[in-house]
């Protein structure tokens, strides 16, 4: 049975992240952000004893290294971390350089370097000081996105904060494997989740399907069994790689 937590729980791809490592037997935290009554019913739905919901601003300074703390103290260690918590593309945070004031430019890079950048980075810390001092091995999985390859002209901080939060990660993989810790990325196409529910189901969403050859779009459950699967001994040879999750709707080289 190993600790995990994973940030961002509360619904879509976390909650689907918590349930496959619950369901394998494993003790889940789950973060959240403002969202409670979701996080809880993420907690109803998971398998087994000793889990947690925690709530935490990860745009706050030192929320990410309390964060681990009271992971720690509630499950009794963290064996696996998964930063899934970021802030997603939406309309309210559309921000293309031609049309968008230099106020809001600004407010949005700072929102976006903080949650999807910095606090990721330092939750790496903390749980790999935390790792390092129990002299145990363990596993990181950070979840990027395809648009760090891709581009993201409407969300320019969005697609710079994925793309360094793989380079973070290669970085980290080899920094931690002498210490046996695993560090792996994941980066997913379009996703249907609840937050995406009404663009799938409106005019967008034929396109949106059209993405890829398969004529869908992915699934939280799909992107859920890669991390859970790159979280475990058996792939500890991946550590360092960046694991495209789109259904072949964007190709690199």
């Amino acid at each position: 049975m190993r600790s995990v937590l994973v940030t961002g729980g509360s619904r879509g791809i976390g909650r689907a992240v918590a349930l496959a490592f619950a369901r394998s037997g494993d003790r889940v935290a789950v973060q959240y952000a403002s969202d409670r009554a979701e996080a809880e019913e993420t907690l109803r739905q998971l398998p087994g004893e000793g889990h947690a919901v925690l709530r935490a601003d990860l745009g706050e300074s030192g929320a990410a290294e309390q964060l681990v703390e009271r992971a720690v103290a509630a499950l009794g260690s963290v064996d696996v971390l998964v930063n899934n918590a970021g802030v997603a593309p939406t309309a309210a945070n559309r921000h293309p350089v031609a049309g968008t004031p230099l106020a809001d430019w600004q407010r949005v890079w700072r929102r976006m370097v903080d949650v999807n950048l910095l606090a990721p980075a330092d939750l790496c810390w903390a749980v790999a000081r935390h790792l390092i001092e129990r002299g145990d091995g363990g596993a990181i999985v950070n979840v990027g996105s395809r648009g760090a390859f891709k581009g993201e002209p409407d969300f320019p901080a969005y697609g710079t904060t994925k793309a360094a939060l793989h380079a973070l990660g290669q970085s980290l993989a080899v920094a931690l494997a002498p210490h046996g810790i695993a560090v792996t990325s994941v980066a997913p196409g379009f996703v249907a989740t609840e937050r995406q529910a009404a663009r799938l189901a409106g005019p967008e969403g034929a396109d949106l399907r059209a993405q890829s050859p398969f004529g869908r779009v992915g699934t939280a459950e799909e992107i859920a069994a890669t991390v859970h699967f790159l979280a475990s001994p058996a792939a500890m040879w991946a550590s360092g790689t960046v694991v495209d999750l789109n259904g072949a709707s964007h190709l690199r080289l």
